[in-house]
């Protein structure tokens, strides 16, 4: 994220020459006899998608064997903490999936994972990808992960009866429509106004809450070095987002995403904001989906307020520094950053490829949609804090505190003296 980033000090660079100059494994690293390729794509689309991907990297690489080393675990919680020690130990797979964006800059700090622009030159990358996104995940002019997908989050899925029967035309399109959506629903259909699942839910809604009133430029200036989270702006977003907090149920704190979504579709709750990674839950056939029908059981808009930007996070693959076969994760990574691969890859797992260049006959529904949207040529971006791009780990991991004491006391004062400290103390 050019210009985003604080510069490392000159002994955290000390630290990344010494690592790079001691790796362990680095004699191995013309070795492309076999690729292992470490991520957390193990249910239903995510697993199909990436073993088409794993049968065409065969193909292109007939003498490279695929070594599939994925663990199970939602937003990959357990898979960093197994790659957290095997990078520790200098023991790193040849690939790794993480999020684009800040995410990775605790690795890039380490010194545990390689630039790849040189990469990105000799395979034609920026030409392929968006100019904001390169900008968005480019760190000290560098860029280290290869994204292979979009996931957009800012997402408002509703129930169209529950609208009509509340009298609402249809979705809000801002903030203040939004409350006022939420309050007419609660006051004429007796249903919950807006579903909300597990407390990484709220966090989900408070940055959608954030880009909505705040705008585009406003939200991305909140994540560069020195921001002020003590304005008069922040403390309106906050205050919006107690008063929309009112409007959901006590309850569903115990239930993850799909719970709070899935009360959308079975017409017991109006609105859920969710990315939407939601819309193949919704449509895919059971077992492994709801079987629900767009425009029937639900319906979607831009979050309230977001029109006209994406909010977006992204899977990508990296190179660590050390990998024993460094020649099959270069294989590999130009499979993940191919038309052919993210093509394979993404209509299966539910999202929209990086690239400009996708074959847009196989995106149907949502996900035509989608690839609409992340290809306009006014279409502004905003990296999702939640989900990796805009916020470091230790960042992200105050943001939720701060949020979990909030949704006990109800302080907005609190919250944003928490917020101010958390931004100050990020280490960004």
């Amino acid at each position: 994220m050019r210009g985003r980033w604080k510069a490392v000090a000159a002994v955290v660079l000390g630290g990344m020459l010494a690592v790079s100059g001691c790796g362990g494994n680095d004699e191995g690293g013309g070795d492309a006899s076999q690729v292992e390729v470490f991520s957390w794509w193990t249910g239903p689309g995510e697993a199909d998608g990436l073993q088409a991907m794993k049968a065409d990297f065969e193909r292109k690489n007939p003498g490279t064997k695929f070594v599939n080393a994925a663990i199970a675990g939602g937003s990959g919680t357990q898979a960093q903490a197994v790659l957290a020690s095997r990078l520790q130990n200098r023991k790193p797979p040849d690939s790794f999936q993480g999020h684009a964006g800040a995410e990775l800059l605790d690795y890039i700090k380490a010194g545990q994972i390689e630039p790849l622009d040189s990469f990105y030159d000799e395979n034609n990358l920026r030409a392929a990808y968006p100019q904001q996104l390169l900008q968005q995940i480019t760190y000290q002019g560098k860029i280290y992960s290869v994204p292979v997908n979009i996931h957009r989050s800012n997402v408002l899925w509703y129930n169209p009866r529950i609208l009509e029967d509340a009298g609402l035309s249809g979705p809000p399109k801002t903030i203040a429509e939004f409350i006022a959506a939420l309050k007419a629903v609660k006051d004429r259909t007796g249903k919950v106004p807006l579903s909300l699942g597990a407390q990484w839910t709220a966090d989900h809604l408070l940055e959608n809450v954030l880009l909505g009133d705040l705008g585009t430029d406003a939200y991305n200036a909140l994540w560069k070095p020195g921001a002020d989270w003590s304005t008069p702006a922040v403390t309106r977003v906050l205050t919006d987002f107690a008063e929309i907090l009112k409007y959901t149920t006590v309850e569903a704190a115990s239930t993850d995403w799909q719970g709070a979504a899935k009360a959308v579709v079975d017409g017991k709750a109006a609105f859920n904001i969710m990315g939407d990674w939601a819309y193949g839950y919704f449509v895919n056939p059971a077992p492994n989906g709801l079987g629900k029908k767009l425009d029937t059981d639900f319906k979607y808009a831009p979050a309230p307020g977001t029109d006209g930007t994406y909010m977006w996070l992204s899977d990508s693959f990296t190179l660590p520094r050390g990998a024993p076969h460094r020649a099959g994760a270069i294989a590999w990574l130009k499979e993940a950053s191919s038309k052919e691969g993210q093509d394979l890859f993404n209509p299966k797992k539910g999202s929209i490829p990086a690239r400009k260049d996708a074959d847009r006959s196989l995106y149907k529904g949502y996900l035509e949609y989608a690839l609409n949207e992340w290809t306009r040529p006014d279409i502004k971006l905003a990296g999702s804090f939640w989900h990796g791009v805009a916020a470091n780990k230790k960042w992200h991991t105050d943001i939720d505190t701060a949020v979990g004491l909030f949704l006990q006391s109800k302080d907005v004062g609190k919250l944003q003296a928490a917020l101010v400290n958390a931004a100050k103390n990020s280490g960004q």
